[in-house]
């Protein structure tokens, strides 16, 4: 085990005396150390229940005979950030998560990873950080969060600053505005919309990164925990395969990414995102690329802000499976292609 390097032989007893400080006992040190990287915090509506579900992570780690180690990074909510000097550190503090990430795993000799995150730049910043380590990794979201209602029509944080435009041209009024504001945004979860958060929610399905209902499982479900438990679970199947990130994120896999987001419609972001994570993993993703399969892959998808659908409403209809289920009938996408969940064509 990759681990054994803090915790095997006489010459690591200082290392294992630390570790007992902590609580490990003589089963905990013999066993796989595996790294919950956590971006948990209580201003971000995407990550304030991230507690919950890497609780529920390392139950399923425990439970399959590892020893998970809880640590935390990060996270910036772009919505909280726009509009003034904040958005300046949004998406450097991508760059900040991967480098946080890789520290954290190589300081401490971690087997493998299970990620946790939900929003703009965490998702692809501990996905940059899987494929620059290239360890067995798998991530997990906090999930969707559900759409907001007001007067029969549903809602999401777009609703407001649509808001804020019709405040201005006098198409409401300072009340109406004020209706919105404390309906569009219910709860927990990342935005309802295909923003950039859930847009890179779902393409961690597609790149092969993520267990199925990834990215449309709502924040709010028992469901949702029950991935969390089942991904904790797994990340020791794919240590024990010796599947590491790297042999997920060829170039097939950001190709069937690059379609998925086409047909989905998705943040025009992910571009940025997906380019950075192929560059952390040796692969060379250029525009002509991405543009090449965005003029031949129909969008089959139309969630706010494009329709009037959210991201429960895909989750209903079958989620990031069931559309590359389709994908994959037209010969769209290579269904080869190795994931943590298995071959894709068996998911």
């Amino acid at each position: 085990m990759r681990s054994d390097s803090v915790k095997q032989g006489p010459e690591r007893a200082p290392h294992r005396s630390l570790l007992r400080a902590v609580g490990c006992s003589d089963r905990d040190l013999n066993q796989p150390f595996v790294g919950v990287v956590n971006s948990y915090n209580e201003i971000v509506p995407g990550h304030m229940h991230l507690d919950r579900i890497a609780s529920a992570v390392k139950d399923g780690i425990r439970a399959a005979g590892g020893t998970p180690f809880e640590a935390s990074t990060i996270s910036v909510c772009d919505g909280i950030a726009m509009n003034h000097a904040g958005m300046r550190f949004s998406l450097a503090s991508r760059e900040l998560i991967a480098d946080s990430v890789e520290i954290l795993a190589q300081a401490h000799a971690f087997d493998a990873l299970v990620l946790i995150a939900s929003c703009d730049k965490i998702v692809p910043g501990m996905l940059m950080a899987a494929a620059r380590l290239d360890l067995p990794a798998i991530i997990v979201s906090g999930g969707p969060m559900l759409a907001g209602e007001l007067d029969g029509q549903s809602l999401d944080l777009n609703s407001a600053f649509l808001g804020v435009g019709a405040y201005a041209r006098g198409q409401i009024d300072r009340a109406q505005l004020e209706r919105i504001e404390r309906a569009c945004c219910p709860g927990c979860g990342s935005c309802a919309g295909m923003f950039t958060a859930n847009t890179m929610n779902c393409l961690t399905e597609a790149l092969g990164l993520a267990l199925p209902g990834n990215g449309t499982t709502p924040a709010v479900t028992a469901a949702r925990l029950e991935l969390a438990r089942a991904t904790g679970a797994r990340i020791m199947d794919l240590l024990a395969q010796g599947l590491t990130a790297r042999r997920i994120l060829t170039a097939a896999a950001f190709r069937n990414a690059i379609t998925v987001d086409m047909a989905l419609g998705g943040s025009t972001n992910s571009v940025l995102h997906l380019q950075a994570i192929a560059n952390e993993a040796g692969i060379n993703l250029d525009l002509n690329q991405i543009d090449a399969l965005s003029r031949s892959t129909p969008q089959v998808c139309k969630i706010s802000p494009s329709g009037v659908h959210h991201l429960q409403d895909l989750h209903r209809a079958g989620g990031i499976r069931a559309l590359m289920a389709q994908l994959a009938s037209e010969g769209r996408l290579a269904t080869e292609q190795p994931t943590v969940a298995g071959p894709l064509a068996k998911v």
